[in-house]
C-alpha cells in the first residue's frame, strides 16, 4: 500500500509538472515564469526549494549526534540568507528586469566578471543537487531494499525530477513547489505528533535534549578563541554564501511585483527556518523510542535514525506522510536547482559565444542544457556516495562565497567598485580559499572560506580605489521588454 501511495504521489507530481509545461512560451516563461508569480506561490517556492534533503535528513542527524550549534549553518545560516536576499536585495535586483544574476555582473562589471562569477555559481550547484539525488536513492532503497539499490534510486528519482524540469522550466517549479509545500507541511506536522505521543509526550522530548545538552548553540564558556572564529564562519558559509545564487533570484525575479519580490523571500525564510525544528525534534523523540536501536543507527548512519523510526513505529497511513513529505521536499530543491544552473550557463556563458540566438534557439538551449547538467550531476553524486547530505550542501557554497558574493554587495552598495576590484576580489577570494585547501595545517587553524572571504573584501576595496589597470567597459544587456507578456531579448 505505502508503494502504491508513492506511486500515485510520484505520477501526480510529474502530472502537475507537465501541465505547467504549457504555460512556457518563451524564455522569459521557462526562466523567470514570465515575472507573474503571486504572493502565495513566491513563499511556497522559496521554502520548498530551501527545505530539502538536508533539512529532513542532514540537519536532523547532525542536531541529534551534536547540538543546536552543530547546524548553525543550516537552518540558522540558511533561513537568515532568504531574510537578508528580501530585505536588502530583492528590492534592488528585481527593478533591473534581468533574467539571470549573470546578467546583473555584465550590467555592473563587463563580461569577463559575468563568465566568472556565472561559473563559479554553476559549480556550486554540485554539492547541492548531488545531495538531492543522493537522498532520492536512499528513500528509494528503504522503500524496497530487495529490489532497488541506492544508485538505480537515484536513477529512478532523477528522472522523475527531470521529466517536468526539463518541459516546464519555472513555471512547472513553481507550482509543483505550491503542492510540495502543502504535502511537507502537513506531513511533518503529523509524524511530530505521532512521535511526540511514542515518547511519552512532548514535554518528556524536550527535557530529554535538554538534559543532553542539545539546547546549547554557542561554543561553551571554556571554548577558544578558534572555536569562535570557526563557529562564525559556518554561520555565514550558508548565510552569505547562498545570497549570490541563481535559485534564489529566479524566485525574486520570478515575482509579479517588486512588494511580492520582497516578502516573498522574508516569509519563506521564516517558514523554512520554524519547519526545519520539526524534523529534529522528531529524531530527538525516536532516540527515546528505539532505544539502544538508535544509538547503533547514530554509530553507522544517523541519517536512517528518522526514516528507521516512521517505517518501524508508525502505521501506513504515517508512512505515506513521511516519505510523500520526505520526496516533496527532495524533489522540490533538486527540480530548482537542476533549472538554476542550466539557464545560467545558457544566458550568460552560451550567449557570450552565439549572441545572435534567437528567443526559440535559447529555450531550446535551457532544456537541453537542463538535460547536460542533469547527467553531470548524476554522475558526480555516484561518485561522491559516502560523503554525507549535509556535508555536500555546506561545502557547495563556500564557492560562491568566497567568490561571488562580495562583487555582488559592493555592486548594489558601494558606488565606486570598479570591474577591476571585482576581479582582484574573485581572484584573490578563490585564490586565498583554494590556497587554504591545499595547505590542511593552515585550514585547520584558520576556516578556508573565511579566509576567502576576507581576501575578497580586501581585493574589492584595494582594486578599486587603486588607478585603474582594467577597463571598466559595460558589455550589452539583453533584457526581456514586458515581465507578464514575455517579450524578447532586447
Amino acid at each position: 500500500m505505502l508503494i502504491t501511495f508513492i506511486v500515485l504521489y510520484l505520477l501526480a507530481s510529474i502530472a502537475i509538472g507537465l501541465y505547467a509545461a504549457t504555460r512556457v512560451h518563451n524564455t522569459a516563461d521557462y526562466a523567470v515564469a514570465g515575472r507573474s508569480l503571486p504572493l502565495a506561490i513566491v513563499i511556497a517556492t522559496t521554502f520548498a526549494t530551501w527545505f530539502g534533503s538536508e533539512t529532513v535528513l542532514g540537519v536532523s542527524a547532525r542536531f541529534v549526534s551534536g547540538n543546536l550549534g552543530a547546524v548553525v549553518e543550516d537552518p540558522f545560516g540558511a533561513s537568515m540568507c532568504l531574510i537578508l536576499v528580501g530585505l536588502f536585495f530583492a528590492y534592488k535586483l528585481y527593478q533591473r528586469n534581468l533574467i539571470t544574476l549573470g546578467d546583473y555582473y555584465r550590467q555592473r562589471y563587463g563580461r569577463v566578471i559575468e563568465v566568472v562569477c556565472s561559473i563559479i555559481i554553476m559549480i556550486s550547484y554540485l554539492g547541492w543537487v548531488a545531495a538531492q539525488i543522493t537522498a532520492l536513492g536512499l528513500v528509494f532503497h528503504l522503500l524496497v531494499p530487495d529490489a532497488i539499490s541506492v544508485q538505480l534510486g537515484m536513477f529512478i528519482g532523477t528522472a522523475i525530477v527531470l521529466v517536468y524540469t526539463l518541459y516546464g522550466g519555472m513555471w512547472s517549479v513553481a507550482l509543483t513547489d505550491f503542492i510540495q509545500m502543502i504535502v511537507i507541511a502537513l506531513g511533518l506536522l503529523l509524524i511530530a505528533w505521532y512521535a511526540a505521543d511514542l515518547a511519552g509526550g512532548a514535554g518528556r522530548v524536550f527535557e530529554y535534549a535538554a538534559t543532553e545538552g542539545k539546547f546549547q548553540f554557542f561554543p561553551g564558556s571554556d571554548a577558544a578563541g578558534k572555536d569562535w572564529i570557526f563557529f562564525f564562519a559556518a554561520a555565514i558559509t550558508m548565510m552569505l554564501g547562498s545570497i549570490p545564487q541563481q535559485d534564489v533570484f529566479q524566485r525574486v525575479m520570478s515575482s509579479k511585483d517588486a512588494k511580492t519580490a520582497v516578502r516573498g523571500p522574508v516569509i519563506g525564510g521564516t517558514l523554512y527556518f520554524l519547519f526545519a525544528l520539526i524534523p529534529m525534534f522528531i529524531v530527538t523523540a525516536a532516540v527515546l523510542v528505539m532505544g539502544d536501536g538508535a544509538t547503533a543507527l547514530l554509530k553507522d548512519d544517523p541519517q536512517k535514525v528518522l526514516p528507521t523510526l516512521v517505517m518501524e513505529k508508525m502505521p501506513i497511513a504515517l508512512q505515506v506522510a513521511f516519505f510523500g513529505a520526505l520526496l516533496s521536499a527532495i524533489m522540490s530543491t533538486a527540480s530548482a536547482t537542476l533549472l538554476a544552473p542550466s539557464t545560467t550557463f545558457v544566458e550568460n556563458i552560451l550567449r557570450n559565444i552565439l549572441p545572435n540566438m534567437s528567443d526559440a534557439a535559447t529555450l531550446k538551449a535551457m532544456r537541453i542544457s537542463v538535460l547536460v547538467f542533469t547527467g553531470i550531476v548524476l554522475t558526480y553524486s555516484i561518485a561522491m556516495q559516502g560523503t554525507s547530505i549535509y556535508d555536500l550542501v555546506s561545502g557547495a557554497y563556500q564557492v560562491p562565497l568566497v567568490g561571488a558574493f562580495v562583487p555582488l554587495v559592493f555592486g548594489l552598495y558601494w558606488s565606486r567598485a570598479t570591474t577591476q576590484g571585482a576581479l582582484a576580489s574573485v581572484v584573490l577570494g578563490l585564490g586565498t580559499w583554494l590556497f587554504f585547501i591545499a595547505t590542511p595545517p593552515l585550514a585547520e587553524a584558520f576556516p578556508q572560506q573565511l579566509a576567502g572571504l576576507l581576501a575578497a573584501l580586501a581585493g574589492m576595496v584595494v582594486g578599486s580605489l587603486m588607478p585603474q589597470f582594467v577597463a571598466d567597459h559595460k558589455g550589452h544587456v539583453h533584457h526581456f521588454q514586458g515581465s507578464a507578456q514575455g517579450g524578447s531579448p532586447a
